[in-house]
């Protein structure tokens, strides 16, 4: 079953999900922190020893004017040292609203008493696994 590592790059953190093609479906997996504004990639670099994804899917930031953000060559490069860095094929993927959806998720939850820092990271996790999902559900179907 081929799993993908899916991510909402941020320029302060960077959520994390894992999916796999042949259910179609994503779980976060965590928020990492960067460090003085760089990708926390000893943090990176240990959820793809521990989850040998086959390809990564990163979430491309757009107004809802189809522009990209200002910042959207971070998440280029981001994608690209990914790519560089762990042999990866990487997929960019429009991620418009995800944060939006993953926070009204979020607080559709029975239970979830995290505080606020703590539902910031939740948030970007489930991000980065709606990212994901998104681009599963485009996939070609094979059966």
């Amino acid at each position: 079953m081929p799993t993908l590592l899916g991510f909402d790059f941020g320029p302060r953190k960077i959520g994390v999900a894992v999916g796999q093609t042949v259910t179609r479906s994503a779980t976060p997996l965590t928020t990492l922190r960067s460090r003085g504004e760089r990708p926390d990639w000893p943090g990176i670099e240990a959820l793809v020893r521990e989850w040998q994804p086959s390809a990564a899917v990163v979430g491309l930031p757009f107004n809802m004017d189809d522009t990209q953000v200002d910042w959207a060559p971070r998440v280029h490069r981001f994608a690209r040292q990914l790519e560089g860095r762990f042999g990866l094929t990487v997929h960019l993927i429009d991620e418009r609203l995800t944060s939006i959806e993953a926070r009204r998720e979020l607080s559709a939850r029975p239970g979830f008493k995290g505080g606020a820092g703590e539902r910031d990271l939740a948030i970007d996790a489930l991000a980065a696994a709606l990212i994901l999902e998104t681009w599963l559900a485009e996939l070609p179907r094979t059966d």
